[in-house]
């Protein structure tokens, strides 16, 4: 079947003077995407915000989702829902594949559709993906942690490496015990602190009492990267309070070890005196390294701007493309001096470049250029216990974890969000239970079955099921 291009037609003008309204086009629905999109509420413009999938993710909590703590709508509302009441805010669903810059168009594709937006102006906020440093096969054992189906993924490989672990000891195998009750973990930031935090406490509280040929509580949970240092960026003070508080979970931190190969029951490590050694285990867990969207080369290349080795634009000091003030690039897909890869670092890119937008459609004279206000950082560990660095204060412990409750349920977007992810905290914090245990193979293997079928495959409405026929051509859905 060919291509359907449904194409905006509105003509572009020059801004309010352009005899209709600016027309405004968001791409992304991340933290700079939707902060970006509600800080235009009271533009006096037509907003278009383009979005691969029709949620919000609230990915700091992400690694909560792949460890049966929350479920995906807690952390994910959908973007429609949130800005409903936004009158002058229209959101579609597409995964946005070229932007033209000389023509001002954002192009986007769903399923075999395709569809074209026209701009005045660009908020592209497409934000950033993992990254493997150059080895993506690692990807097909070793999932990664940016989106709700890597963390269903996780979900379903974590619970049912301890279920295949019952069966492999009623069958009296031993060694595949070992494996599937090994879980690495890759990359000492955050993200790899907090997974291998939770699978601890997963394998040592949840679980202790539920199976009868093992014990939960000997899984060997190993956390492994490059560096030298857990959590680097926090600091040699809270980066040894982190560690000393996996150290007693039993979690098992190896550093200066570099992944060279993973397959599907190991990982290989290289140290830094050149020796290899392999770790069997099924359960592997990508949390290190990120790259921007592909998108910023698309733009970067068309306006002759630079990018860093991440893939991110150097973008002038107001948050714009080099060559094209009406297009501004922000969150983790802007490279600027000062600004960290944080959800607060797109937060604030994105309300100010919305901001920048409204006094040009206003034809007030622009603010100064992007400052960025730094609120500080946290991690957690375990429960009750968390790491914290804000201004100059440097804690940890049962303090810094209240406090990262608190400052992650004001961002949780939405009441009902914020009052079911509380109880659920309740469940697994104050007693023993995790509220999303339900695993299914489709979980695991849907993304390898995807890749199995190649570049080739384009998802379609109108495909026919296999030994079906279709008597007669049908008409397409709009």
């Amino acid at each position: 079947m060919s291509i359907e291009q449904l194409e905006h037609t509105n003509q572009i003008g020059e801004g309010a003077g352009g005899g209709h309204r600016p027309r405004i086009v968001v791409v992304g629905s991340g933290f700079g995407g939707l902060f970006g999109a509600q800080a235009l509420k009271h533009a006096d413009a037509e907003v278009t915000l383009v979005a691969r999938t029709s949620h919000h993710l609230f990915q700091p909590l992400l690694y909560q989702v792949a460890t049966g703590i929350l479920s995906e709508g807690e952390v994910a509302p959908a973007t429609r829902e949130v800005l409903s009441r936004q009158r002058n805010t229209e959101v579609v669903t597409g995964n946005v594949t070229h932007i033209d810059l000389e023509k001002r168009t954002v192009t986007a594709h769903i399923l075999d559709r395709e569809s074209v937006y026209p701009y005045d102006y660009l908020l592209l906020a497409a934000g950033s993906g993992q990254s493997w440093f150059g080895h993506n096969e690692f990807a097909v054992h070793a999932p990664g942690m940016k989106s709700i189906d890597d963390a269903l993924e996780l979900r379903g490989r974590i619970f049912g490496c301890f279920e295949l672990a019952e069966i492999a000891a009623d069958r009296g195998k031993p060694e595949d015990v070992d494996r599937l009750m090994t879980f690495v973990v890759v990359g000492a930031g955050p993200t790899g602190v907090e997974m291998a935090g939770q699978i601890a406490e997963l394998s040592k509280r949840t679980l202790k009492h539920d199976f009868r040929r093992i014990d939960p509580t000997r899984a060997h949970v190993i956390l492994v990267d490059m560096v030298d240092k857990v959590l680097g960026n926090f600091g040699d003070h809270l980066g040894g309070i982190a560690r000393r508080r996996l150290e007693q979970m039993g979690v098992d931190i190896r550093l200066g070890a570099k992944v060279v190969d993973v397959d599907a029951t190991g990982i290989v490590v290289e140290h830094q005196d050149g020796s290899r050694n392999r770790i069997e285990a099924v359960c592997k867990v990508w949390a290190a390294g990120v790259e921007a969207s592909p998108l910023g080369r698309v733009v970067a290349e068309q306006a002759g701007a630079e990018v860093d080795r991440a893939g991110r634009v150097k973008v002038n000091p107001d948050m714009t493309l080099p060559g094209h003030p009406e297009v501004f690039v922000v969150g983790d897909l802007a490279s600027l001096p000062g600004l960290p890869g944080l959800a607060q670092g797109a937060i604030q890119t994105a309300r100010y470049a919305a901001r920048q937008i409204m006094r040009r459609i206003a034809g007030s004279p622009p603010e100064g250029p992007f400052e960025y206000f730094d609120k500080g950082q946290m991690a957690t560990v375990s429960r009750f216990s968390a790491v914290a660095s804000i201004g100059k204060a440097r804690f940890g412990g049962f303090p810094a974890w209240v406090l990262w409750l608190g400052v992650h349920l004001v961002y949780i977007i939405g009441f009902k969000n914020r009052v079911t992810t509380l109880l659920h905290w309740a469940v697994s914090f104050l007693g023993r239970g995790r509220a999303e245990r339900t695993v299914t193979e489709q979980q695991i293997f849907a993304r390898l079955a995807l890749e199995q079928l190649g570049d080739e495959f384009a998802p379609s409405f109108e495909q026919t099921r296999p030994g079906h026929q279709q008597d007669e051509p049908q008409p397409p859905i709009r």
